[in-house]
């Protein structure tokens, strides 16, 4: 009885024993998991945070690289053009630009270009891009440090104003210039670059996907280009011209500066995908491609129409593919590159031919080339872009996307930038003209720039 007695006993306690074993094993069990939870959640928070990818950022800081590169390049393009003593005066046209939109560009023009929706959406504003004082520690979405965005978009802002001095080279008045490009930066780059490239920009934002302007088709050339003309027709030609032979004095240097600008618009093109991946390297292909059939395309242009081929003409086909594909390169396959390069070679050079039949003097040709060859690629890509691309926006569209739904869009971009930028260029040439003088006095033009504004000579006492 004693013996059955205790046998229940230690049954009950080896049970109660048992019971707190397994509350002691299941609480260390439920630890562990939520420990494991709480780790998995870390990692996953740990992942949506942004994160550098140095390979990305490498690239990026290469194509800036590669972007300010090319306005040296735009100087001795433009620069071996003019004659000798204007030399360094054009030049410098290229080189103040680097200083002047290099300091308003951290100062307010990133801001104003990339920031969200003000007045209306006409321009942006952030205040942490204000001087560039907010974004010590940031990191863009793409996963590289903001700064470098905000650098590599900066070249782009260099370079627009810079290539409308082509259009009065020889002929105006440096701080009078100055003060044109600084106030066509903030009135007429800026807000053109917030509605195209913006987030919240209602070019981007227009249509299944928006405007399609890769690197620049219509808030750099058309509007440069288009910008360029009414410089040219307000200030009017040259002392002497067209009657007067005005030749290049170095097209050395020409030839050399176009090769610099193919090269570095490889940062320009596959740069602007910020990424380093399939993008980048489609960007960078049709580049290549485009370039090379619009300046194969004029050499065998003037082999027809003149019966030989010049440096000039295939430094200009260069420049006449290159344009026409800055827009397209995301989104055109091969055969568009080519196409586009040829087609803009065609009809830049035929423009060119126009501009001497109707006689204003466009110096180096501004409009001809950048307005009308990168007006042409951002229509036409609408007719080349790929089948995935074309998908993509009817499936946002709600199951129906043609090509010239697209089309329409970009003949939208094509003149907002015309109109914009012309209106604009128009009453800026006036203002400034009134108030200080634009134009060189007579004689100051026929000494040259270098001597009346700078008081120097690019090749000693040559002239």
């Amino acid at each position: 009885m004693i013996l059955a007695l205790l046998a229940v006993v230690l049954q009950s306690f080896l049970k109660k024993e048992r019971e707190r074993t397994a509350m002691k094993y299941s609480r260390c069990l439920w630890t562990m998991v939520v420990l494991v939870l709480f780790s998995a959640g870390g990692v996953a928070w740990a992942a949506e945070a942004p994160t550098i990818d140095s390979g990305t950022t490498a690239w990026m800081l290469i194509s800036t690289g590669l972007v300010l590169f090319m306005i040296p390049g735009l100087a001795m393009f433009y620069g071996g053009l003019v004659r000798t003593k204007n030399v360094l005066g054009t030049m410098m046209h290229s080189f103040i630009a680097m200083a002047i939109i290099g300091v308003l560009w951290a100062v307010c023009g990133y801001s104003l270009a990339f920031g969200k929706n003000v007045l209306g959406g006409w321009i942006g504003w952030n205040p942490n891009y204000f001087l560039l004082g907010g974004i010590d520690d940031a990191i863009h979405s793409a996963r590289v440090p903001e700064y470098v965005v905000a650098m590599f978009q900066g070249k782009f802002a260099i370079i627009t104003p810079a290539l409308i001095a082509g259009a009065f080279a020889e002929r105006v008045r440096f701080w009078s210039y100055s003060l044109f490009i600084t106030l066509w930066f903030l009135l007429v780059y800026c807000p053109l670059c917030h509605w195209v490239w913006a987030d919240d920009g209602f070019l981007f934002q227009i249509g299944a996907k928006g405007l399609i302007d890769l690197a620049g088709g219509t808030v750099i050339h058309v509007s440069a280009g288009v910008s360029a003309l009414v410089a040219a027709l307000y200030l009017g030609p040259r002392q002497g011209y067209p009657k007067t032979p005005i030749q290049p004095n170095n097209l050395v240097m020409t030839l050399t500066g176009a090769g610099l600008l193919w090269v570095g618009w490889f940062g320009f093109n596959a740069g602007s995908t910020v990424s380093s991946g399939l993008d980048t390297a489609r960007a960078l292909t049709m580049t290549q491609l485009s370039a090379a059939s619009g300046s194969l395309t004029w050499v065998i242009i003037e082999a027809v129409h003149l019966k030989k081929t010049t440096s000039l003409g295939f430094a200009t086909g260069i420049l006449a593919g290159l344009v026409a594909i800055t827009p397209a390169a995301g989104v055109v396959q091969p055969i568009g590159a080519l196409f586009l390069g040829a087609i803009s070679a065609l009809v830049c050079y035929s423009a060119i031919l126009l501009k001497y039949k109707m006689g204003y003097d466009d110096t180096l040709d501004v409009f001809g080339v950048h307005g009308v060859g990168s007006g042409l690629g951002v229509l036409l890509l609408s007719f080349f872009i790929r089948p995935s691309w074309m998908a993509e926006a009817a499936q946002k569209a709600g199951g129906h996307w043609t090509v010239w739904n697209q089309f329409g869009i970009q003949a939208l971009g094509v003149v907002i930038a015309l109109v914009y930028a012309g209106v604009l260029t128009f009453f800026l040439l006036v203002l400034i003209n009134k108030l200080f003088g634009f134009r060189l006095e007579r004689n100051e033009e026929l000494a040259g720039m270098d001597e009346s504004l700078h008081g120097e000579e690019g090749y000693g006492f040559l002239r």
